[in-house]
């Protein structure tokens, strides 16, 4: 693993909190608050936070491995330190003066959000007034800040905006069945002002800011799958092994043959390390910043979308051969079949558009 802000180092620590803490997020349909604090004293709230406002414009590389140990702990809390490195990355865009408000108390601030144009803004004297509401933003209930996007009049385009807390209310909706400790709630904006200096054009995350937001989107929820992955195959081995303790296994006896837990472990261990390959050097290319070509762009698509349908059938092959006791609420064997298996619905980790996009340019060369 790369190292160099000491994020990794940390998240070792925050992973074992988040273990302990798994069950109460999941009852509670929220991380605890001692959770959210060791993400945010971990450092994942400033990893990507400009130098000028106290961050250390980290790498994506080390985030990645960074969330990826904490989802061996708990995806949920894995998930929600993401959000907190990705939406502050997406708050960098802002003009600097809106940078200043939302880092101004330090560079720690709690910004969550969506990137989905769901609100509206119309212009005002000096900036926007915005309404909407936004489902499914991860970590608002402990949020310092939410960036949104929101169409402008006539669809003639989409703009980002940066609310403090207080400016928007929170609506309790979230009701998951996998990732149910991210607490991912309904943020409703009611006829908001928002200054021109905390707004920007959505097309900035496009044409690059530091890389390409189709580069790196992917890199904001795989990684979650794959510490989870992982944290399910460390579980999934010491169960078996008790399992084949007691005689599992045995030809004549109940249940599958040894050969069938071997089979398992050597399969979905491949997968968990392919998929693993498959972002770290996703992550190394996002690190090459602006210089990122479009072919390498569709590749880590691809990547994201391919190393999570290799995450999924290695937690659901495990879980198929874990027995009735891998189904029981006491086991988080199921909670993280459960997370990985909602992880991949997300829209960023998609195949088939990933595939259209990676297929374009080849059969568009071919077809000439």
């Amino acid at each position: 693993m790369v190292t160099g802000t000491g994020l990794v180092e940390r998240a070792g620590e925050l992973r074992e909190l988040a273990r302990r803490r798994a069950a109460d997020a999941e009852e509670q349909r929220r991380l605890t608050p001692d959770v959210v604090a060791g993400v945010l004293g971990g450092g994942f709230a400033r990893h990507f936070v400009p130098v000028g406002f106290g961050g250390v414009e980290g790498t994506f590389r080390e985030f990645a491995d960074a969330v990826a140990v904490v989802a061996e702990g708990c995806a949920a809390a894995a998930w929600c330190a993401s959000v907190a490195s990705s939406l502050a990355r997406v708050a960098a865009c802002l003009p600097v003066e809106g940078q200043a408000d939302v880092w101004g108390g330090g560079a720690d601030a709690f910004v969550v959000g969506s990137l989905s144009p769901l609100g509206k803004a119309v212009p005002a004297p000096g900036g926007w007034r915005v309404s909407g509401s936004w489902a499914y933003i991860s970590g608002v209930d402990y949020s310092d800040w939410v960036v949104v996007c929101a169409l402008l009049p006539d669809r003639t385009g989409a703009r980002l905006f940066a609310l403090p807390r207080g400016a928007y209310a929170v609506k309790d909706t979230w009701t998951g069945s996998g990732m149910r400790g991210t607490g991912s709630n309904t943020v409703i904006v009611d006829d908001v002002f928002v200054p021109e200096s905390r707004s920007v054009d959505r097309q900035r995350l496009s044409d690059g800011h530091t890389v390409p937001i189709q580069a790196v989107n992917g890199l904001s929820c795989a990684p979650a799958a794959l510490g989870a992955a992982r944290g399910a195959l460390r579980l999934w081995t010491r169960d078996t092994a008790q399992r084949l303790a007691r005689g599992a296994g045995r030809v004549g006896g109940p249940g599958p043959a040894l050969s069938t837990y071997e089979a398992v472990l050597t399969r979905s261990s491949g997968e968990i390390d392919a998929a693993a390959l498959l972002l770290e050097r996703a992550a190394h290319v996002a690190d090459r910043g602006a210089r990122i070509t479009e072919a390498e762009t569709a590749r880590n698509v691809r990547d994201y979308a391919l190393s999570t349908e290799l995450l999924v059938a290695a937690v659901n092959r495990m879980f198929a051969t874990a027995g009735t006791s891998g189904q029981s609420v006491e086991n988080p064997l199921q909670r993280a079949w459960r997370d990985v298996n909602s992880i991949a619905t997300h829209i960023a980790l998609n195949f088939d558009p990933a595939a259209v996009l990676f297929a374009s340019r080849p059969f568009a060369l071919e077809a000439a």
